[in-house]
């Protein structure tokens, strides 16, 4: 259950501190049929990574359509007129690779792990069903089953993950943010191969992706291999301009409590309306991934594990979350997992007392010294991590940011003072911007 826990703090947002975009060989291009390309140049081990990003997500989908960005994931493994239906996996597979895929609320993933030897067949892969997806009803039929049973499994038969659900829809009155990712099952039940196919027409173009290629690659062969696989593919017409409903302004604190007998760990979570990391100006955001981390980062040392389970013992669990990479306004989270025999109002009233008294106090100088040393040692063992350097780029280039707002991110959060903290605090940390919620232990009654 405590992974469960852990599994609803990581929806709300994980701070993205750790493992920061180094300052690597990075070379990016752009094709003329507006394909955005990144290459990440790391010659330690004969392996790629190939990444494609769709700059559409789940905050992209037309009303009533829950859930189709992540079907047409799930579709996108079916068949071209290349390749036949489902073997696209195996075909990377067979080559001693691996792949996934993954969709959020501002872009869809694919990506492939070779021997930088296959990268030109990676590439032909990928490229071939960027604009040839073939589907047929039968795909439809199978694959919407596939996803109402991912619903089955991983939301409606677990109380924790309902319980996010119904926290995040009751922050985002209006934005499509608190529309879950892989939909409503009402409305998923209603998509349809024309759904898929006018979503799939629409956003999946090169001038709507981002190729980010990392591993023992040279930039110069690399743009020969794009020109030649995904150079040929022609971009959509009338793009749709990603403007999504904003939230109006919250005036007052949203709570909600649920109970259910499977819940062995009750936890209180709250989350807070925050801004996302801004193009050429990123420092409110580094203040508050910081903020994230003094306050909850650390199960010893940081302000909330300090105070509440060791000082004063009252919980086995507590974290600040803050996901700076979104569109739109993001979240900032604080959670507590109580002891036994602590209410979740006792809980919840010692946590915020801690954080009336932070705010009061201000940041301790040592404690900010000890997070901007762990940034910097995230930097270096990130070193290691040319798969995570592609996840980063692309992330960030999915959500409006530049490579050079990448690259520059680790010194402005190393910029960071106490100050930029303490007024990211305050902006941030108001209970009239913010979603309480209860979970707890409900009591089988007996028939």
């Amino acid at each position: 259950m405590m992974q469960r826990f852990r599994a609803l703090v990581a929806a709300i947002g994980l701070c993205r501190v750790c493992n920061p975009a180094l300052a690597e060989k990075v070379t990016d291009f752009t094709l003329p049929n507006g394909l955005q390309v990144v290459v990440i140049e790391d010659h330690r081990a004969p392996v790629v990574t190939q990444m494609v990003w769709y700059k559409v997500g789940a905050a992209d989908e037309a009303p009533g359509h829950s859930g189709i960005a992540h079907f047409l994931e799930h579709l996108m493994f079916k068949g071209t007129d290349d390749v036949p239906s489902g073997q696209f996996s195996a075909i990377v597979e067979a080559q001693g690779g691996s792949d996934n895929a993954f969709t959020s609320w501002d872009y869809t993933a694919y990506f492939q792990r070779v021997a930088a030897d296959r990268l030109d067949m990676m590439m032909k892969l990928e490229s071939d069903r960027m604009r040839d997806l073939r589907l047929t009803e039968d795909d439809v039929t199978t694959e919407r089953q596939v996803i109402l049973e991912e619903r089955n499994q991983r939301t409606d038969s677990d109380p924790s993950a309902l319980f996010g659900e119904q926290t995040r829809a009751a922050q985002f009155l209006n934005h499509p943010y608190g529309i879950p990712i892989i939909g409503w099952r009402h409305e998923m039940e209603q998509l349809s191969r024309e759904d898929a196919l006018d979503f799939y027409q629409t956003y999946y173009a090169p001038n709507n992706a981002i190729l980010v290629v990392a591993g023992d690659v040279q930039p110069d062969a690399v743009k020969q291999l794009a020109e030649t696989h995904y150079g040929p593919l022609k971009p959509t017409g009338n793009l749709p301009v990603r403007e999504r409903p904003q939230e109006p302004p919250q005036r007052a604190e949203r709570r909600l409590a649920m109970a259910d007998p499977q819940i062995a760990q009750p936890y209180v979570s709250r989350s807070y309306l925050a801004p996302a990391r801004k193009s050429g100006d990123q420092k409110q955001a580094a203040a508050l991934a910081v903020l994230a981390e003094l306050l909850g980062g650390s199960g010893t040392t940081s302000v909330l594990a300090k105070a509440l389970a060791f000082d004063n013992p009252k919980a086995v669990y507590v974290s600040a979350i803050y996901e700076g990479e979104a569109l739109d306004s993001t979240l900032f989270g604080l959670a507590i997992a109580p002891v036994p025999g602590v209410s979740l109002d006792e809980a919840e009233a010692a946590m915020d007392g801690v954080i009336a008294q932070f705010l009061a106090d201000g940041v301790d100088p040592a404690a900010l010294e000890r997070i901007k040393t762990q940034i910097r040692a995230a930097q270096i063992y990130g070193m290691d991590n040319a798969e995570g350097l592609a996840q980063r780029y692309g992330e960030a280039l999915a959500v409006g940011l530049t490579v050079e707002d990448v690259k520059a991110w680790p010194d402005v959060l190393q910029a960071v003072t106490a100050d930029d903290v303490m007024a990211a605090a305050n902006l941030v940390l108001n209970r009239d911007n913010a979603v309480t919620g209860h979970l707890e232990q409900a009591q089988e009654v007996m028939p």
